[in-house]
This record gives C-alpha cells, structure tokens and sequence, in this order.
C-alpha cells in the first residue's frame, strides 16, 4: 500500500449542498426552506425561551436555580483512607510517588488529603498535602510521623 492508493471509506465524504443557486440546480430560489414563515428566514428557530405557547426548555429543566454558584477555584483532593495505607511496611515513607505507584490515586496532579477511616499499628512517615485530625491522631498514636507538603 502506498500513499497514493489511500482514499476514504465510500460514503464517509460528502459534497456541500450549493442551495440558491438557480432553478436548474434544483435547489434554486426557496432553496428546501419552503415560503414564508419563521422555518424560510435565516436564524430560524429562535431562543430557548420563545417556543410559541409551550413551557420554555430552560423552565422545563429539573435542576434548582438561584442556590448560590460553584466557586471556580474549588480545590479537588485525592482522598485516602488509613486503612488504604496497609500496603506500606513500617517506618516506610508515604509519598505521592509512592501512592501513585501503587495506584491509589484518581489524578496525580491534584493534591493529596489523608482520611481518618480504618485503623494503623505500623509507624509510617506520611508526607501529604492535608491531614484530617482523626487520621492525624491515629498516626501519631502508631508512632508514624507527618509532614504537610506546601
């Protein structure tokens, strides 16, 4: 096979309609749209909330308004659990390379929080971004060490 011997799939290319363009063409003058009306004019259709009689589509949505808005600079942790720590051998440093090597976490890019779920009997040294108190508590009490990462 050669570069010249590469076309499409039949069927996946299709040539633009040229409407309006004379009579002969057959799409000429009202070119498909036919007369008058609001389907004949250019911009058809209108805006969601004109729709002739009918409940408007925005006001056909479930969801509530007016609650307030989502603040764009919302900060999405990767969330871990103590008992999810119970890979890790004793005095072993747990990283964000080291939790994503073993896969725990969802995004590598997003910042690291530390739960409080399960129980831990080994000492770990935990460098993470946040630590919930509870899980804060239960690491020191096993021994363990924290570090926040900046």
């Amino acid at each position: 096979m050669k570069l010249h011997d590469l076309i499409p799939n039949p069927g996946s290319k299709k040539n633009r309609k040229r409407v309006g363009r004379g009579i002969s063409a057959g799409q000429g003058k009202t070119a498909g749209r036919g007369t008058k009306g609001e389907g004949s004019r250019s911009g058809q259709g209108g805006h969601l909330y004109r729709q002739g009689g009918n409940l408007p589509f925005y006001r056909r949505l479930p969801f509530m308004r007016g609650e307030g808005f989502s603040p764009l600079n919302t900060v999405e942790y990767n969330e871990i659990n103590l008992d999810q720590l119970s890979g890790f051998k004793a005095n072993e440093e747990v990283t964000p390379e080291a939790l994503d090597a073993i896969r725990l976490l969802r995004d590598p890019r997003n910042p690291i929080v530390l739960l409080g779920r399960g129980e831990l009997s080994i000492a770990l040294k935990v460098r993470v971004h946040r630590v919930s108190a509870g899980a804060k508590s239960k690491i020191e009490a096993a021994g363990g060490s924290i570090e926040l990462i900046a």
